[in-house]
């Protein structure tokens, strides 16, 4: 068992950890391959807590005290749907400028799609609607140097957090993170441009199930995830 403190500028909403950086953490442990990490509670900033792999049983546990944080369990099979697809660069930029996020934003603070975060300090990736398509948007994501060459698998799994809830109206109705199953399929370097996306998949009840991904500019897939999605109400986050 080790000690983990997950630094407050890894946020989603103001008090609490982003749900892909979370995830990523949480499924660091299991060796890269497709897992999916459940978060339980929201997860608390800036103090330590409790890690734990069971390499043997595919499973790692992040607790705080008696209160389970998050889980993660290697997915047997890999993933069952294909990644939402690659969108050409320039149409991706083109989505980005009508990002919802820049008129309403919930979380306006998240390390990965907060509008108020400086280049450097968060990862800014603003994805909008792709048009034509319903339920799918896209963005491109520069990498700052701020982040690392390689970046840390845990970022990685946060650059393909957001996008899913902006597929899912996020700017319509404030929601977080449920459960993630993703998988990081390549480096991802400092000073590179990325294309992310979107998509959604469902809508059950108060769940959005979506999609995201993240591509080279040629269209190679890096990394992907399957989510789900719980709506809230906002003023219980801030």
């Amino acid at each position: 068992m080790t000690t983990i403190t997950i630094d407050p500028a890894f946020n989603g909403p103001d008090r609490s950890g982003n749900g892909g950086y979370v995830a990523g953490l949480v499924a660091s442990g299991l060796g890269g391959v497709p897992t999916t990490s459940t978060l339980r509670v929201p997860p608390p900033l800036g103090v330590p807590l409790e890690y734990e792999v069971d390499p043997d049983a595919g499973r790692a546990e992040l607790r705080d005290g008696d209160a389970v944080v998050g889980t993660a369990t290697v997915l047997e099979g890999g993933f069952d749907v294909p990644a939402p697809r690659f969108v050409e660069p320039p149409l991706a930029r083109r989505s980005a400028e009508d990002y919802p996020g820049f008129a309403e934003h919930p979380f306006a603070r998240c390390f990965t799609c907060g509008t108020a975060r400086e280049a450097g300090d968060g990862l800014r990736i603003f994805t909008g609607p792709f048009p034509g398509e319903d339920g799918l948007v896209a963005g491109l994501w520069t990498v700052h140097p701020a982040f690392g060459d390689p970046v840390d698998a845990p970022v990685v799994w946060a650059s393909i957090d957001c996008p899913g809830s902006w597929a899912a109206d996020a700017g319509e109705r404030a929601m977080v993170l449920g459960r993630m199953t993703g998988q990081v399929l390549g480096p991802v370097h400092s000073g590179t441009t990325y294309v992310v996306v979107g998509a959604l998949r469902t809508t059950e009840g108060r769940k959005r199930l979506t999609g995201t991904a993240l591509y080279t500019e040629d269209g190679t897939l890096v990394a992907r995830s399957e989510q789900t999605w719980i709506t809230v109400d906002v003023a219980a986050f801030r």
